[in-house]
């Protein structure tokens, strides 16, 4: 069973943008931000801006996190960046494993859970993403896949890790393709995640935020976000238009 409570996530900002960009756009969302009985508001800016956005958010709901993290706390890791240096500028969230990660830079499940713990450690809430790519789903393995990617962290973490955590189901075939999973594809994805983690204890799979990845837009938010197991997007090229990601906001 899905959780009332919705959350979006403008996380497509990635190595795009500028100061003057990041003021604007979080300017407007601030400014068009719907009631938020039941809804919850993040924004994941790049480094650079981070203290910046979170200086503007100030005295409003609108929560603010960061895409990546280093899994080491401190040391000798040149152009890293701490779960601590986080949390001191403010973040309250931190993206983990996102899927451009995992491809571009090689990160392994053994990695992507051990910054899923830094991030806990520090008290920060890490946004686990997992998906698949067209070629594991057109060879039957997606559900291997998600349950590889998940047990990498119930394995480091424990099923309480979760208890503290957002997961986003990013199906890779459908990010900066046009392409979009059917609700009833999402649908049956998230069940799936939501299940592995009820095998080991219920109230956590039951609370939990399964968020969906895969080009959410105005178009297709409200019939995705309907699904029984939808609890919300991980927002991606509508992130960096203020009124596509309201019109998102406003659908859920």
């Amino acid at each position: 069973m899905s959780v009332t409570r919705k959350t979006l996530i403008a996380g497509n900002w990635k190595m795009n943008g500028s100061a003057a960009m990041a003021e604007s756009l979080v300017g407007d969302v601030l400014t068009g931000m719907p009631d938020q009985d039941g809804l919850q508001l993040l924004v994941l800016p790049p480094f650079p801006y981070l203290a910046q956005v979170i200086l503007q958010c100030q005295s409003h709901s609108l929560m603010v996190g960061a895409q990546d993290l280093s899994a080491e706390a401190n040391g000798a890791f040149t152009g890293d960046v701490s779960a601590s240096m986080l949390l001191d500028c403010g973040a309250s969230h931190v993206l983990v494993g996102h899927s451009e990660r995992r491809e571009l830079h090689s990160e392994d499940d053994q990695q992507v859970a051990a910054k899923f713990k830094a991030a806990l450690d520090a008290g920060l809430i890490p946004i686990l993403c997992v998906g698949e790519t067209l070629e594991q789903r057109d060879s039957g393995l997606a559900e291997a896949v998600i349950h590889r990617q998940l047990d990498a962290v119930l394995e480091m973490v424990s099923i309480q890790g979760f208890a503290s955590a957002i997961i986003a189901y990013e199906p890779v075939w459908a990010i900066g393709t046009g392409k979009t999973a059917r609700p009833d594809q999402a649908q049956e994805i998230h069940a799936l995640i939501r299940s592995r983690l009820e095998a080991q204890d219920a109230t956590i799979a039951g609370s939990i935020q399964i968020l969906y990845g895969g080009s959410m837009k105005p178009q297709n938010a409200a019939e995705l976000l309907a699904c029984e197991d939808i609890d919300g997007g991980l927002i991606g090229g509508a992130a960096l238009q203020a009124q596509d990601f309201l019109a998102i906001a406003a659908a859920a």
